[in-house]
């Protein structure tokens, strides 16, 4: 594990911030399987992305929370290895393997040494295709699940994104948590694990970065030996989801003395020509940290909170523009209306010139410290495919954001920003505030 921490480390250094100029190469698999491939030969050291498009949001009708307990007993066991022995294999090959679900895709992360590649994508492909789902690691990760939503029922925090989601989508998947509720996950089977590991792990939505040790050549046998076995189609993707929410305020009632208020509006899906300008907006508006106007205007003047902030959710099948804040219940009130000043002034005047090139050097100047090693590297690779982004992508980007002007910022503020449809659900005692919708 010592040889595995150092060579980490050296790959790290070895993917300092020009490393943002990479090459990839598309690579198909004898058995026509897609992956990019970014092939950096200096260190013995591989990390593979796989993602499947889908994930939490191809829960079946009352199955909520079987593809994230799916996902979960992924690791443990598989084939004939129960979990403590798929561990203790795993560690010794000084591998890495993560496994992680989100409203619409369920990924895979390995990391490895070259001289063990081959036993640890054999092990790899154990937990991909021949989970055993066993009684045993069933009942635990499930009584992990368990825990975390009893959790999330006393966090403000949760239980605000929680009514805002609910709101917004009713029943499609995004309207509620992807871990399901305790009452759902209480009913799941083994059978119900099988059926949506088959529903979510197929060829025919699978997206492949791979950053490392290994050739074009190397990375097709790979491919087709992890992933070949897995069925050609799975289940079919959600609708649309139908965004629902009118403007307003939604209170509920929780004891605490701080309130925490989610909000926001219907968002800008990621392919939209006015993308970009969005961003960029979005970075002054709320989501450029104490550089923002939202952090200027309701801490550093009036000291209404510890922290706001906004970000556009651009999902598969539906989009939101959402932001949060938390302020002690007498003063939420006013929090709320400042948001919404902000918002509405944004809307009508769009932005200063220098806010705009602030906005810019910062966004294009962070933009090659997302390189900083194989892994993360591999993650930007799935992610841009999973977004439907050309292979040139990462060498046009910042090109794309400093060609943002003034006038566009103006205009797409106008679209976007919707003061009028702005909700608020208000998790405390606020005073002043009630229910509105």
């Amino acid at each position: 594990m010592i040889r595995f921490a150092c060579i980490l480390a050296l790959t790290l250094v070895a993917a300092l911030p020009a490393r943002a100029a990479v090459d990839i190469l598309e690579v198909t698999s004898p058995g026509g399987i897609t992956a990019w491939l970014v092939e950096e030969r200096s260190i013995p050291f591989t990390a593979l992305e796989v993602r499947f498009k889908g994930g939490a949001s191809l829960d079946r009708s009352g199955k909520r929370g079987a593809m994230n307990l799916m996902t979960g007993l992924l690791e443990e066991g598989a084939g004939d290895l129960d979990a403590t022995e798929f561990a203790t294999a795993r560690e010794s090959l000084a591998a890495s393997f993560g496994f992680d679900v989100s409203d619409d895709s369920v990924s895979i992360s390995a990391e490895f040494l070259t001289e063990n590649r081959d036993e640890a994508l054999a092990l790899l492909k154990l937990a991909i295709t021949q989970p055993s789902f066993d009684a045993v690691a069933l009942e635990r990760v499930r009584g992990q699940v368990l825990s975390i939503i009893a959790s999330d029922q006393k966090d403000p925090n949760h239980l605000a994104r929680e009514a805002f989601d609910l709101a917004a989508f009713g029943d499609h998947p995004y309207g509620s948590a992807i871990e399901g509720t305790a009452e759902s996950v209480a009913a799941l089977t083994a059978d119900d694990m099988r059926t949506a590991h088959s529903d979510a792990l197929a060829l025919d939505r699978v997206i492949i970065g791979a950053v490392g040790d290994i050739s074009p050549e190397e990375l097709g046998r790979v491919l087709d030996e992890l992933l070949g076995d897995l069925s050609a189609s799975g289940a079919p993707m959600p609708d649309r989801a139908a965004y629902q929410l009118g403007g307003g305020k939604t209170v509920v009632p929780f004891d605490t003395p701080q309130s925490v208020a989610v909000f926001g509006h219907e968002g800008i899906v990621r392919d939209d020509p006015d993308f970009f300008a969005a961003y960029i907006l979005n970075e002054i508006l709320g989501g450029g940290g104490f550089g923002s106007r939202l952090m200027d205007e309701v801490r550093e003047k009036r000291g209404l909170t510890y922290g706001v902030g906004s970000y556009l959710l651009p999902y598969e099948h539906g989009s939101l523009y959402l932001g949060q804040v938390a302020s002690s219940n007498d003063r939420v009130a006013q929090a709320i209306d400042v948001i919404k000043d902000e918002w509405r002034k944004m809307a009508e005047e769009g932005v200063t010139e220098e806010e705009l090139e602030r906005a810019k050097t910062y966004l294009t100047g962070a933009y090659p410290l997302r390189f900083d090693g194989n892994a993360p590297i591999a993650r930007i690779l799935t992610g841009m495919q999973f977004q439907d982004l050309p292979i040139s992508y990462i060498a046009t980007r910042n090109d794309n954001v400093n060609a943002v002007t003034l006038d566009d910022i103006k205009r797409v503020a106008a679209r976007i920003l919707r003061p009028d449809d702005l909700h608020f659900v208000v998790v405390g005692q606020p005073e002043g505030l009630e229910t509105t919708n």
